[in-house]
């Protein structure tokens, strides 16, 4: 395994401690293409684990160098772009796999699996993400990187309404939803995510829309940091903690069908490896992928969302062996619902 990074002291520092002596680790700059393609010389596939904004100059370097490909997402406005190198990919018999981590990622296999449960088509995809530390101190503890947290709050999410995308306001109140255990009732706002990206042409549903919810005081110093100045976003970077190795990740995808059915699946991430469940719900899915590429029973060519390319039975398989359990219903308004 290949660690890359602009911090080459800290990469080796992983490649080490976690690398199980199959690791090391090289300096690189993924905005410059060229370079990260001679880096990639010999690689089967990148994980780009690094901010959204330079995905296309990953992909970019893939193609150059002949490897797959897979990332954590695009944030909506990124993966339209990332989408268009379909047919570049597909040329090169290369997989390009956009979004897979745990949401987007495990989301958009779960959406599949709930839409195949409604018969193959479905009206209306809710999804919705919430973490919890049970030990936090109260201090700054973000799940993921803040730049994009800060995105995410700040840039309008987009929501499917009408079959039509539609931009709402930023951090428009999503409501109180059931997480079920161990997170329960929880405040959501929505948010912009890239499963709305694609949910429309890979289901056919009308509706769509993400919900995020985040710890009180998690979400009350990242409205303080919307307004802060690069220099004041960046201390708080640096000053932050990591989430403890205690933290749980709950995910629920709920589609609406004809006649009133509905499917909701939920995925419950808890620690694994000693790592916090918010962490391995991003990393193990990625990390499934791999696995399931190596095998060849992910054999999909093109620049693809998750739905369109993973089966969620095979998926979910390498993600319970990796902290990860999920459990649904499906009902209509007609009858009692029945466990999936």
């Amino acid at each position: 395994m290949l660690l890359l990074d602009l911090d080459a002291e800290r990469a080796s520092a992983v490649a080490s401690a976690h690398g199980g002596g199959k690791a090391e680790a090289r300096a690189a700059d993924a905005r410059d293409a060229g370079t990260l393609a001679a880096e990639l010389a010999g690689v089967d596939v990148l994980i780009n684990a690094a901010s959204y904004r330079i995905n296309l100059d990953a992909m970019q370097a893939c193609l150059t160098a002949g490897c797959h490909y897979l990332d954590l997402g695009g944030l909506y406005w990124m993966t339209g772009r990332q989408l268009a190198l379909d047919q570049e990919f597909r040329e090169a018999g290369l997989l390009a796999l956009l979004g897979i981590g745990s949401s987007p990622g495990k989301t958009n296999v779960m959406a599949m699996r709930g839409v195949r449960e409604l018969g193959g088509s479905a009206n209306s995809i809710e999804v919705a993400a919430a973490g919890r530390d049970p030990r936090a101190s109260g201090g700054f503890s973000p799940p993921y990187a803040v730049t994009t947290l800060i995105d995410e709050l700040t840039l309008a999410p987009v929501v499917l309404r009408d079959g039509r995308p539609v931009e709402i306001e930023p951090m428009t109140d999503g409501g109180t939803l059931d997480y079920g255990p161990p997170i329960g009732q929880a405040a959501t706002i929505y948010t912009l995510h890239s499963e709305l990206a694609t949910f429309g042409e890979s289901f056919g549903c009308r509706e769509a829309s993400f919900r995020l919810s985040l710890a009180p005081a998690l979400l009350s110093r990242l409205r303080e940091l919307v307004s802060a100045t690069t220099e004041e976003v960046e201390r708080a970077t640096r000053e932050a903690t990591s989430p403890s190795a205690e933290t749980v990740s709950v995910h629920r995808v709920i589609a609406h069908g004809a006649g009133g059915s509905t499917v909701v699946v939920r995925a419950i991430s808890r620690p694994h490896f000693g790592l916090g469940g918010s962490v391995v719900s991003t990393a193990a899915p990625a990390a499934a992928a791999v696995r399931l590429l190596a095998r060849g029973q992910l054999t999909a060519t093109g620049a693809l969302p998750p739905e369109r390319c993973i089966d969620p039975e095979l998926l979910f398989a390498e993600l319970k062996t990796r902290g990860c359990s999920f459990d649904g219903q499906a009902a209509t308004r007609k009858r009692g619902g029945k466990q999936l």
